[in-house]
């Protein structure tokens, strides 16, 4: 397989070290490339840790010619700034799996990626990145993918690793049902508090009513999904493990910007287009932006 096609690894953050781990596992390496430069990546799960052989590159230079299959994962809130290294890994023959949050991706990696094409990708699985850097896998990870021809080079990619590949050919309500959970998460943020803040009534009463706000939005984008969907997500958390955190609440805790548009803001922006009130929504997305950007 690794000698079929060349992968690369942008960003190995929890998500893309819980990728690479997986490629590794299956003797797929890729090329690691980020900001930090590590010797290696350790990913810890419930049958010990993988240790994923390094370095991870930190300039883009390094890299000579474009990759056949690039997995992006840094935040959205980074890509600009991984302009450079996108420009180095992409050319009109590499196809760009986005690991990113959000229903926008092709529309925020396109402009970056040199003529590549973008391949969107629902992340399902939890991992959260320890103190000494290692990433702790808290869920079987899973991927799941729109049922395009262009998604078999990635099916191909995690044939035998631990690593589960779904196509969806209703791809839109999938990522939709995605955004509804990773939207409900942005109140850990303003409560600085992690999943367990979800056993609170008045919490639980919140979040779904914020829930069936993010639902009527998804619904008028197209997405197919039931008028349960909110209380099934709700009942996901309180399922959830009460020390289980998010990305967006390590990133405000460390003080670094937030993805708050792509996750919360998107909601308030395609609400106006359709005429649907938001009103959660437009207290929650101005505190987030303000505690991601200042001034204060």
């Amino acid at each position: 397989m690794s000698d079929c096609f060349t992968i690369a690894l942008l960003g190995p953050g929890a998500i893309g070290t819980t990728i690479a781990a997986a490629l590794h596992q299956a003797g797929r390496t890729p090329r690691l490339c980020g900001r930090t430069a590590h010797a290696g990546l350790i990913l810890r799960h419930d049958d010990g840790e993988t240790v994923v052989p390094g370095p991870v590159l930190t300039n883009p230079d390094s890299v000579t010619q474009p990759f056949d299959l690039v997995f992006v994962a840094v935040k959205t809130t980074q890509v600009a700034d991984s302009a450079d290294w996108l420009a180095r890994l992409c050319g009109t023959n590499t196809l760009v799996c986005a690991l990113q949050n959000g229903v926008e991706q092709k529309a925020q990696l396109a402009p970056w990626v040199n003529g590549a094409t973008v391949l969107p990708s629902v992340v399902w699985f939890p991992a959260q990145r320890e103190p000494d850097a290692s990433v702790w896998l808290r869920g079987r990870p899973r991927l799941t993918l729109p049922d395009l021809p262009q998604a078999q080079r990635v099916m191909e990619a995690f044939s035998g690793t631990c690593c589960e590949v779904a196509l969806s050919s209703d791809f839109v309500s999938v990522a939709w049902r995605k955004l509804l959970q990773n939207a409900v998460a942005g109140l850990m943020v303003l409560a600085n508090r992690r999943a367990g803040m979800f056993s609170r009534a008045d919490v639980s009463a919140l979040a779904l009513t914020y829930l069936h706000e993010c639902l009527s939005v998804a619904q008028a984008e197209g997405a197919r999904l039931s008028d349960n969907v909110p209380q099934e997500i709700l009942a996901a958390f309180h399922q959830a493990p009460a020390d289980l955190g998010t990305s967006i609440l390590a990133d405000r805790q460390a003080n670094r910007p937030l993805e708050w548009d792509i996750r919360n803001g998107v909601i308030q922006r395609y609400g106006r287009k359709h005429g649907i009130a938001t009103p959660i929504s437009d207290v929650l997305v101005p505190l987030l932006a303000a505690g991601s950007e200042g001034p204060g």
